[in-house]
């Protein structure tokens, strides 16, 4: 075979529309796997706020559904060399936000509009008569396809030898809803059933992707592990049932946006032979918060979303021991969780010099903190993959993080023994084991210098490039096939 074609399905996609980091990996994987001499695309909803330049593809096109036939219109961009196709209808699609609403409630219809998704997808690929090898999808809101794949009838159409890989980004997310949905999604209801789509006398999409796609996967190799022993929010067992055909493949990083010799958001580029830029951006992320300009204090970063997942509870508890005994500064970007906006609000009034927040996003400013931070703060529960840290690598920035998912299998625990490392961990999800890693590490910033040069050169010498993974995929893919 002198190459796959793949299509990949997803709700989100950089720089198209994007919540969180699936955005990012749908927005840089398909180049690398094109690059192995690969045919890839992408299909995605026509958002209400995508700004792109597109046009009109096909229309009108029919999706017959569970004894519906639904109307839309297909529309076709691009990112670099990959086409993009933006699927238009306006009851599922152009409305504010993806998943839920203002007050952050998941719309009811949401089971039909991603399995509307999926079934578009495929109907777009049989009126062009396209035959694609696989179809890559991602978490809940694409999971559907597999299942349409296995058990719908496609003989005689272009999908005939069609296969499917479903990669799962955070297992918290599986899409529950209300069993009803069935009937509109056409999923017979043979298949509610323990194994497949039931759940608690409930609908879970996941839990039926997973059954039906030939091979799964999820983002790193530990957060693999972890969900398949005790940490898969019920479905390890179902994940464990594909033996072989379910691994972890680690997430890569775009170096052509997050690099600190070419990143044009930041006001000075620097490299690991030529750190001088390092400490102008340090200077200048001093003054963007208020803080007291001193390249002598150890500043730490952090950027995220405030929830429990991230950490973000325990972090709040270390900020005023911090503030008090070490002698560091600290920045934090993000939003989420009021009470913990309000906290971290009020930290920076109450240290106006020392801590800084900032309530929102700025892509400006989350790399200016990659940039001009010594440290990065990541405490996850958990994590799947993680970019951030990855990021943080690149800048020289030495990233503190729980050893979980991804944050395991990225960072190298420093060895005061030897300096080696590539940043700092800690294993309880405590305040206190937080607090004194936080600690560890400023010791380490003032104590030991030639260590901390080390520890800088180390991170910035890794390389988390897509083109690893693209091969690991393509393995995937192929196992698929068989």
């Amino acid at each position: 075979m002198s190459g796959l074609k793949i299509v990949m399905v997803s709700s989100e996609m950089t720089p198209f529309v994007k919540t969180g980091g699936l955005a990012d990996v749908v927005g840089a994987l398909p180049a690398a796997i094109a690059e192995r001499g690969n045919e890839v695309c992408v299909i995605l909803p026509k958002y209400a706020d995508i700004k792109a330049p597109m046009e009109l593809y096909h229309s009108p096109m029919g999706v017959w559904m569970g004894g519906v036939q639904e109307w839309c219109s297909v529309y076709r961009s691009r990112l670099g060399d990959i086409p993009v196709y933006l699927i238009e209808h306006d009851n599922f699609f152009n409305r504010h936000g993806l998943y839920h609403d203002t007050n952050m409630t998941d719309y009811e219809d949401n089971p039909r509009r991603f399995a509307f998704l999926a079934r578009a997808a495929l109907q777009l690929c049989v009126d062009k008569n396209y035959s694609p090898h696989i179809f890559h999808v991602h978490d809940w809101q694409t999971a559907m396809l597999p299942a349409y794949l296995a058990t719908w009838d496609w003989s005689g159409t272009s999908l005939a030898y069609s296969s499917s890989l479903l990669t799962i980004h955070n297992m918290a997310y599986q899409g529950k809803y209300h069993k009803n949905n069935l009937n509109y999604m056409g999923i017979g209801w043979e298949h509610f059933t323990y194994d497949k789509f039931e759940d608690h006398d409930g609908l879970n999409m996941l839990k039926g992707g997973i059954h039906f796609a030939p091979v799964v996967n999820t983002v790193s190799p530990t957060y693999a592990r972890e969900i398949t022993s005790g940490q898969g929010y019920g479905l390890d067992s179902s994940l464990l049932s594909k033996g072989h055909r379910f691994g972890g493949i680690l997430n890569g990083v775009d170096y052509n946006v997050w690099s600190p010799e070419a990143d044009n958001l930041i006001p000075y580029n620097f490299s690991k032979e030529n750190m001088d830029g390092k400490w102008g951006c340090k200077m200048a992320l001093q003054d963007t918060f208020g803080l007291d300009r001193n390249p002598n204090e150890p500043l730490f970063g952090v950027v995220g979303r405030f929830t429990s997942q991230k950490g973000y509870n325990i972090l709040a508890s270390t900020i005023e021991p911090l503030m008090h005994r070490s002698g560091a500064q600290m920045v934090i970007l993000g939003s989420g969780d009021k009470d913990l906006e309000g906290f971290y609000n009020h930290m920076a009034q109450k240290y106006p010099n020392r801590f800084g927040c900032h309530v929102g996003f700025s892509e400006s400013l989350a790399h200016l903190i990659e940039a001009g931070s010594d440290f990065f703060v990541m405490p996850s529960l958990f994590e799947p993959c993680g970019l951030n840290q990855i990021y943080s690598l690149k800048y020289g920035t030495l990233p503190i993080v729980r050893a979980t998912g991804g944050l395991n299998d990225t960072v190298a625990n420093y060895d005061p023994e030897t300096g080696n490392g590539t940043g700092f961990k800690f294993y309880d999800f405590t305040p206190e084991a937080l607090f004194g890693t936080l600690a560890w590490a400023v010791n380490t910033y003032h104590g030991r210098p030639d260590h901390m040069q080390q520890l800088r050169w180390n991170a910035m010498s890794s390389w988390f490039g897509w083109n690893m993974s693209a091969e690991q995929y393509e393995h995937a893919y192929y196992l698929a096939l068989q």
